[in-house]
């Protein structure tokens, strides 16, 4: 494949469309993959022009983000590499300062993940989940403070309301403090709820949108079957759990995955990759992470970008995965807003007002010879 780079919401860093996850580096969880495996997709993924590596400070108790830091100077890419990790859950019970998203929780979490990744800075410095106490002035300040002194370079939010997004990005704006780059986000063709809030606001506020579980954890892969009998991965393993991340047998879901399986053999694609495409040329969606456990999934899905989806194909599968947009968003449709222009044909700006910007081609010789 051919990899290729864009930059990050508003910002100036260059990520690759396809980005490693490593979540799945070590076994403490009961899955995973060991060292050796890690190694060589970690090893797979850089020989194909990747950049971009994701991972937080509790997955597999550390050891992701240990073994990420260990890949990244054996082979000198600390340069290279743009490395995302993320703070907020809490990995000693009895203290409820060690997680959150406070102050002396995020300045704790900062330094740990430095000494784990073995490197002086952070690319993309993420909060990982809401906590629901700590107010977006106070977030925002101290990720500011992080920038400020070298730790971090750039810094987004993962799974949070869109109105606490919204919030976070005008405090930046307003205080001047480093705003947000990055919105980490469930999306996939099982679930495609950000499509109605926080695909317009990452598109019009700078925010590039980083997808995570664009398989529906393995769910779109077609190893689950609606009647299959044995254990096939993790998530038959989650059948019964509380978790909503997991949750992902259902009528709905089933129908996406047969209608799946068909566009795909008719493509002569992999299920995994059609599922992967399809997310990464949505609109807003600026990487999309890849969380494998054994190198030959790795490397199907990185061949998820070397084809393009047909129109009628497409339509196919958004049809079979439509949900209904929630209140107040059938207002915002042309049936209601015709009545708002009157009657005439008003929109934002005309196409091809704004061309995209792409750097391709021969470079320029500079010598004499």
């Amino acid at each position: 494949m051919s990899m290729t780079y864009y930059t990050l919401g508003n910002s100036g860093l260059r990520v690759s469309r396809l980005a490693l996850g490593t979540m799945t580096f070590g076994t403490e969880w009961g899955w995973g993959a060991d060292r050796e495996t890690a190694r060589a997709m970690f090893d797979a993924y850089v020989e194909a022009g990747g950049n971009f590596f994701d991972t937080a400070d509790l997955y597999t108790g550390g050891t992701a983000e240990t073994w990420l830091g260990e890949f990244v100077a054996e082979r000198g890419l600390r340069d290279k590499a743009v490395i995302a990790t993320k703070f907020s859950f809490n990995s000693e019970p009895g203290n409820p300062n060690a997680g959150g998203n406070g102050r002396k929780n995020i300045v704790r979490a900062v330094e740990a993940s430095l000494k784990r990744l073995g490197t002086d800075h952070i690319d993309l410095y993420l909060m990982h989940v809401w906590d629901r106490l700590t107010p977006a002035e106070e977030v925002l300040r101290t990720l500011d403070d992080l920038v400020r002194a070298g730790k971090v370079r750039h810094i987004g939010l993962s799974d949070v309301p869109a109105w606490y997004a919204g919030r976070a990005q005008a405090v930046a704006e307003l205080r001047g403090y480093e705003p947000i780059s990055a919105l980490q986000l469930e999306y996939s063709l099982a679930e495609r709820m950000i499509e109605h809030e926080f695909v317009p606001l990452a598109t019009r506020h700078g925010a590039g949108i980083m997808v995570w579980s664009p398989l529906a954890s393995g769910l779109l892969s077609g190893k689950y079957r609606p009647t299959q009998a044995g254990n096939a991965g993790r998530l038959d393993g989650f059948r019964n759990t509380t978790h909503p991340g997991f949750q992902k047998f259902s009528d709905r879901n089933w129908a996406i995955v047969a209608e799946l399986e068909q566009v795909a053999a008719e493509l002569g694609r992999s299920m995994a990759q059609l599922a992967l495409n399809w997310v990464a040329t949505q609109p807003g969606i600026a990487t999309v992470i890849l969380g494998a456990t054994k190198l030959a999934q790795l490397q199907d899905n990185l061949g998820a970008l070397d084809f393009e989806i047909p129109t009628a194909l497409r339509q196919r599968l958004e049809a079979v995965s439509s949900v209904a947009a929630p209140f107040p968003h059938p207002y915002f449709g042309s049936q209601i807003q015709v009545r708002v222009t009157g009657g005439t044909v008003t929109g934002d700006k005309p196409s091809g007002y704004s061309l995209p910007v792409l750097v391709e081609g021969e470079a320029v010789s500079i010598s004499s010879n």
